[in-house]
This record gives C-alpha cells, structure tokens and sequence, in this order.
C-alpha cells in the first residue's frame, strides 16, 4: 500500500511486510547523490531491528552509521537533541546527506528536529517501529523536543522525505506500547470516522491491521494536506491532547504513556462536552470502553485543578485564549476557542 502526502514537499508513505529489510535500496533510489547517513534510535529498538537496516544501507552503498539513545520520553529532551547534532557533525553528513529516525515518536521527534536544525535543514526518513508513531507521529512533519514546562515546545516543521512503515515491527511491541498507540488509533476514529470507530469495538486489531493503519494515516495525510503548519482544520488531530499533554507532564514524562494519557484527556473533555449541551449524550462512556478493551484506563487520580493548572504551557494556546476539540458525536469534531477562565468553567473549575 502507498499514499502520497501533498504538502510543500511531497512524500510517499508505504505500507508494507518486510519493507524495513529494503531500506537501503529504497533510499539510494530516493537519495542518488547521498554518501552518508546516521540512524537514530533508542536503545529498545536498535537492538531489534538497527543491524538490518544498517546493513540494507551499507548493501546499498552508504556510509551508514548509527547515534543510540536512552529509550523513553524523559530523554525527549534539548540535551539529547545536542548530542544527535554533536554526532552528525562528527559523522560530516552535508546537505545531501540524510538521517533516519527508526523507532518510536519520541525517535522521530528528536530525529526529525535534529535534521530540521542541522545544516539549517537536511532530509530525514521515518521508519516507525511503534503502532502510536505508524499511525501518528511519522506523518506530517511535526518535530520537538520537550522542556520541564511541556511537551513539544522547541521544535520545527520539517516534513519527512519518505515513511516507511513495516506492520510487522509490531508484533516485538509490548502490550503497553501496542496500546499506547491504539489510543491514537481511536482518536482518529473520534474525530473523522465512525466507520472506523465501529471497527474497533466489533473487531481486533489484528484482524484488519493494514487496513486500519492504512485509514489512519490517509485521515492524517487528508488533514496535513489540508493544514501542513497547524493554524486551522489540523488542531482536529489534538482531540484529547490539550489535558492529555498536562498528565503527562504532571506524572514526569514517564508514569503514564502518551496514548494512555489521550485516552483520558479524550473522555474528559467529551464528559464536559456533553454537560455543555454540545456532544450528543453517551459519548463519552461509548470512548471509555473502547479505550478499556484495548487495556487503556478512561480516568486518573490527578485533582482536576491541578490538571487544569497544568494545560497553562499549552501548545495550542493563542494569546489569552484556548484551542480545545470537541466532538459532536463519534466521527464528527470541531474546534471551540474560549478564554482561559470560560475553559476552567467549561471543565467544571469555578474560579
């Protein structure tokens, strides 16, 4: 299966068995001048699957070499993006020279960021090995790194030059990480495919995979098409995140996944979207169980105030004013701006 994703730069996404093994040949019919690469990893998954493709690229006639970092979203951080430039210059890589990010979305963050930064810009490949950076993180050019106040902060739009993405990189996935990224996977549901969402409660995942990967991505490819840089129809995407970032902040980057903390953020937000009169009734408690038979928890012990305090840092504030997604019903979404007051009333916090 391949996409084509139009935006200022186009790239291919393919979805394909094994694909990961012809790395080297599809970046050498991509990068014809290319004489160097690095990938960046974790060190999770290099050990899986970094010796298959530095050999695939070294097949292929690159000098392949690899930069391999602490795995987990606490390394997510300016110190190791600093370090992954540090080793490219080492490396000499030039304009023409491209890296690869293998792993999750904390690697394709960081690996997509360094190659925003480096040499004011060369061309990364995003090779996803987790369900939540398959669906999500490898598509659409979205890079950071986090600060102490939130995730994301400095970072950049730099689209990939190709994603390949290898379904079968999921079955060495811990379940925890299998259903970190299915609460990315609902959220597409949620927000543009009832279809899709229904899918999910009558089937497995494994019954479908390439097909529900394959509808994830093209709902992301349509909305980036329609959004690259994130001023409009593209916020649709951060259905759930806006409380879902502040959890994970408020348990350190590390006590609680990203997908698990969106699930929450999802059914909170739609739970005062309902009481608001905006979301048809029952909403919320149809998410909640989607996310619980895919082992994903619906609610945390965090105070609301504090979470509430926490979405202070928010990317997707504008001045005094608070971007949040709500939903209609399941499939259908919307964006409601409010100030940061009528927020806090809306999530049931009286000032």
């Amino acid at each position: 299966m391949e996409l084509t994703v139009y935006t200022s730069k186009p790239y291919t996404i393919r979805i394909e068995r094994g694909c990961l093994q012809k790395t080297g040949s599809f970046c050498r019919e991509l990068f014809p001048k290319s004489i160097r690469t690095v990938i960046v990893s974790d060190s999770h998954v290099f050990p899986l699957y970094g010796e298959s493709v530095l050999s695939s690229l070294q097949e292929a006639g690159f000098a392949a070499d690899s930069f391999v970092f602490p795995a987990g979203e606490e390394h997510k951080q300016l110190s190791t993006f600093e370090n992954i430039l540090l080793f490219l210059a080492e490396k000499r890589l030039t304009r023409t020279d491209f890296i690869i990010a293998l792993g999750g979305g904390v690697t394709g963050d960081m690996a997509g960021f360094a190659a925003a930064c480096y040499l004011r810009g060369i061309p990364f490949v995003q090779i996803p090995t987790s369900l939540l950076a398959q669906v999500d993180s490898s598509v659409g050019g979205k890079t950071a790194v986090d600060l102490p106040q939130g995730k994301n902060l400095v970072g950049a739009f730099h689209q990939p030059s190709l994603v390949l993405i290898d379904p079968d990189t999921l079955s060495t996935l811990p379940p925890k990480w299998f259903a970190d990224g299915m609460g990315e996977v609902i959220k597409y549901g949620c927000i543009r495919s009832e279809e899709l969402f229904s899918l999910l409660e009558a089937e497995n995942f494994s019954q479908n995979m390439e097909e529900i990967l394959y509808r994830c991505v093209d709902i992301k490819r349509k909305v980036v098409e329609h959004d690259e840089f994130d001023t409009g129809e593209r916020m649709l995407l951060n259905f759930g995140h806006t409380l879902g970032h502040a959890l994970e902040k408020l348990h350190g980057f590390s006590g609680l996944s990203h997908g698990a903390a969106v699930g929450i953020g999802m059914v909170m937000i739609t739970k005062a979207g309902e009481k608001a009169g905006l979301t048809a009734p029952g909403t919320a408690d149809r998410i909640a169980s989607l996310l619980h038979k895919f082992g994903l928890p619906a609610s945390d012990t965090v105070s609301l105030p504090e979470l509430l305090d926490a979405t202070g840092s928010d990317k997707k504030s504008a001045g005094s004013s608070i971007r949040i997604i709500l939903l209609r019903s399941v499939g259908e979404s919307f964006i409601q701006e409010m100030d940061r007051e009528e927020f806090l009333r809306f999530c049931g916090v009286e000032n």
